[in-house]
């Protein structure tokens, strides 16, 4: 079993576990949002008819038409549904308490919501906290867990999507009510929140040359924010799962590789916000740790691969890296490789 001070592995049995989740989770189409719930059949419109009665978000119940009383097999499908929602909840509570990282209910419903609705199978990619600690979790490392009141959602190009899908509307479906952020409807909005200063907030990204310019995303009716570098870390995005309240939601991922060397330039660009560029650089050391273990050539490839200006921001902090608690000899080997002075890609 691989270890370092960075992370450790999850038995073969826990992995196998969540391997088999996710599988299954995969070719479910789409998923119930909230609760399981319960089926109860109404007649007070002289006509029954039976609805899924559960919580749609936490404290706010909800009823779904399922079908007319005497529809056998609609109402089969819907108790099979149910079934497998109830499964799925008990696989992710036992993940939780066996360390794998588990997201809030709010942003399970706002990930279920888009997933229903084909946008990351449209290319739309998790990134930021989130994308993390998914990674954490389809990589079988166990790390210091992590938390976020953000959800970073990014688009490399346009979206493959049947029919647009305003972005704005989609998240108040949730039955969450967010807004733009500033608090109003703006063709430049990129962010929607909740209300409080511990509401969450939905970004939305894409690649641009300058931080922070505007992209506008037609598909979404929306807008994003510019993040340089961003075209190299979505490039070939990966099928995923986020574990998420009681769910386990199918989302994009970019590639690990990429997603550490865009981090450890992103901790380079936060001037002012120290807190942030250390975090920044905490989640790269722990996924390249375990790369390092398990896969050292995708992290040398992703670096080959990296554009210029990135290396060249990335390089200055190759001796605070070697030095940090935790580097052991194979990602030592991995950051002497790629960063030490003198050495050029190859």
């Amino acid at each position: 079993m691989a270890t370092s001070a960075l992370f450790r592995e999850h038995e073969l049995a826990f992995r196998t576990q969540y391997a088999e989740l996710k599988e299954r989770i995969l070719a479910a189409g789409p998923l119930l949002p909230g609760t399981t719930g319960t089926l109860a059949l109404r007649k007070g419109s002289g006509y029954p008819y039976w609805y899924r009665v559960f919580y749609s978000v936490p404290g706010k119940q909800s009823e779904e038409l399922v079908c007319k009383d005497g529809d056998a097999e609609a109402l089969q499908s819907m108790r099979e549904r149910m079934h497998f929602s109830e499964w799925v909840a008990s696989q992710v509570s036992m993940l939780r308490k066996l360390g794998f990282q588990v997201a809030d209910k709010s942003t399970a419903r706002v990930l279920l919501e888009l997933h229903n609705r084909g946008a990351f199978q449209a290319g739309l990619v998790l990134v930021g906290t989130l994308g993390y600690m998914a990674w954490l979790n389809e990589l079988g490392a166990v790390a210091v867990g992590a938390r976020t009141l953000d959800i970073d959602l990014a688009r490399r190009q346009q979206l493959k999507l049947a029919a647009p899908l305003p972005f704005l509307a989609t998240l108040q479906a949730t039955g969450l009510p967010f807004a733009a952020v500033p608090g109003r409807a703006s063709e430049n909005a990129t962010s929607v929140k909740l209300p409080g200063v511990q509401g969450l907030r939905v970004d939305v990204l894409a690649p641009g040359a300058r931080l922070g310019s505007v992209v506008r995303v037609p598909e979404l009716a929306w807008a994003a924010q510019a993040v340089p570098h961003y075209g190299y870390l979505l490039e070939a995005s990966e099928p995923g799962a986020m574990l998420a309240g009681g769910h386990c939601i199918p989302v994009r991922l970019p590639q690990t590789a990429r997603f550490v060397w865009h981090k450890l330039y992103s901790s380079t660009q936060r001037r002012g916000f120290r807190e942030k560029a250390a975090k920044d650089r905490r989640q790269a050391l722990v996924l390249a740790a375990v790369l390092a273990e398990s896969d050292p050539w995708a992290l040398k490839g992703a670096y080959a691969d990296a554009p210029a200006a990135m290396v060249k921001a990335i390089k200055p902090l190759y001796p605070a890296l070697a030095k940090s608690p935790g580097v052991g000899q194979a990602l030592g080997e991995v950051l002497d490789e790629c960063l030490s002075a003198g050495k050029k890609r190859h």
